[in-house]
């Protein structure tokens, strides 16, 4: 190979290394995705289980959409495990925008039992904390993680619930 097509090869390797660097470095600037739980609906379940469908809105904070094929959740009340599920949907979070994502959750009977005992134990009723933490499956590098969490006031406290 003559000099100048050698410098022309080594320019141009170097153009596209630069690019796919700035490419991947524009990927993991990206902010997370903020998620609340927007609703909890009675699914039909089997046994001593329990099921619901947890709604989910999920912001994209970022300047790309966020394509997904599948969803994976973890719910927690109260800082104890309670509830899990998995979904096959598809969809995208738009770019600055959001998106309504629904997952059935399967709830044991022990996760109940834990629950009821910490109450029992004296643990406050008019306030539930949660923590969702999951994954939106799919994308270039397997996926986007998400976590988010809040506090369920119920006014009124124990009383408003019939316990």
């Amino acid at each position: 190979m003559n000099h100048p097509l050698r410098r022309f090869v080594f320019l141009l390797c170097a153009c596209v290394a630069l690019l796919t660097l700035d490419g991947c470095a524009g990927l993991f600037n990206r902010e997370d995705m903020r998620v609340n739980v927007a609703g909890i609906e009675p699914l039909e379940g089997q046994g001593l289980e329990m099921r619901f469908a947890v709604k989910l809105r999920v912001q994209n904070p970022n300047d790309a959409p966020i394509d997904y094929d599948g969803v994976a959740l973890d719910l927690d009340l109260n800082g104890r495990a309670f509830a899990s599920g998995v979904s096959d949907q598809r969809g995208s979070v738009p770019r600055y925008g959001e998106t309504l994502i629904s997952v059935p959750v399967t709830i044991s009977a022990l996760s109940v039992a834990r629950q009821a005992l910490g109450y029992a134990s004296g643990d406050s009723v008019s306030k539930v904390s949660y923590a969702v933490r999951g994954k939106l499956a799919g994308g270039t590098f397997g996926g986007a993680r998400f976590s988010g969490s809040g506090v369920i006031d119920f006014p009124g406290g124990a009383g408003a619930l019939g316990y």
